[in-house]
């Protein structure tokens, strides 16, 4: 009996860029629709995926011109966030994705089976041309900086994570960053939700943000999209920009009967002063509020 064994093919790229800011930009489906090409002509349209094992994931793939387009879709088989990424397309094949952090740089390399259709050659460079581009994405968002808070909250974790979204208890605890602010829209994974505030002057504005994930009890990503302007959502052109890639991670950790929230947050430098002072005061509101 003859038997066929796979080619496996590695790509890999260094990136100057936080393994936290990699990860993050590697399984948010809006950033995937910015970076998933292998070549000008294309791009992806729609990205989908649950992301945990066991999750599906389609990428619809089309050309520019309208001539053609498929779904590259598949399972997750594990997932470590921060670390490794394994997965099955749809036709059996394995992708395997590691994470490494080197200092404040990640190194990322992937192994793919390599299909029978075209050249090994051929598909190497489409794959490396992909990661080239995802490399090229994240470091032009290198004007973020990336900041991380914890504090640890004696009180039952889904009491701490019911008070941190609830729509009353949201505007106690985030009085620090703007008094009598609020949140419209749902925490659904895939919802957009407007985060919401008041100038001195009583101008309205806030965030454009998108609930990326969604685990009850144990994490909440959020990815800004934009910024808002009285009504107007703004998610294109330079004020934008100088937001979108951006997120808000939420990891609830229980410990000694308690909780341990750590907070990981992206933003442009200018406002790392600001967050500094002001995370801080709310994690401790956040606290307060629980703990009575």
């Amino acid at each position: 009996m003859e038997t066929s064994t796979k080619t496996n093919i590695t790509i890999e790229a260094t990136i100057k860029a936080s393994v936290e800011k990699v990860w993050q930009n590697w399984t948010s489906t809006n950033a995937i629709t910015k970076w998933n090409t292998a070549s000008p002509e294309w791009h992806t349209t729609k990205a989908e995926h649950e992301l945990k094992p066991g999750g599906k994931f389609s990428y619809r793939m089309e050309a520019k011109d309208g001539s053609f387009g498929f779904d590259f879709s598949g399972i997750f088989d594990v997932v470590k966030p921060n670390e490794y990424l394994e997965s099955t397309i749809e036709d059996g094949r394995k992708v395997k994705t590691t994470l490494t952090r080197k200092g404040d740089e990640t190194h990322l390399s992937q192994t793919f089976e390599a299909e029978d259709t075209h050249p090994v050659d051929f598909q190497r460079e489409g794959w490396q041309n992909i990661l080239n581009n995802f490399r090229n994405y994240v470091e032009t968002l290198n004007d973020h900086v990336q900041l991380h808070y914890e504090i640890s909250i004696n009180a039952p974790i889904q009491k701490v994570y019911d008070t941190m979204i609830s729509k009353d208890q949201y505007t106690v605890w985030t009085e620090p960053f703007c008094p009598g602010s609020y949140f419209e829209g749902s925490w659904q994974k895939g919802s957009k939700i407007l985060f919401i505030g008041t100038d001195e002057q009583g101008n309205k504005g806030g965030m454009v943000a998108e609930v990326a994930e969604n685990i009850p009890g144990k994490f909440i990503s959020l990815e800004y999209m934009g910024v808002l302007k009285g009504e107007e959502e703004i998610t294109t052109g330079k004020e934008a920009e100088d937001w979108k890639g951006g997120f808000e991670n939420y990891t609830f950790t229980e410990k000694d009967g308690g909780v341990v929230v750590a907070v990981d947050v992206s933003g442009t430098k200018d406002l790392q002063d600001f967050f500094s002072e002001t995370w801080p005061q709310a994690l401790n509101k956040l606290k307060e509020i629980c703990e009575q």
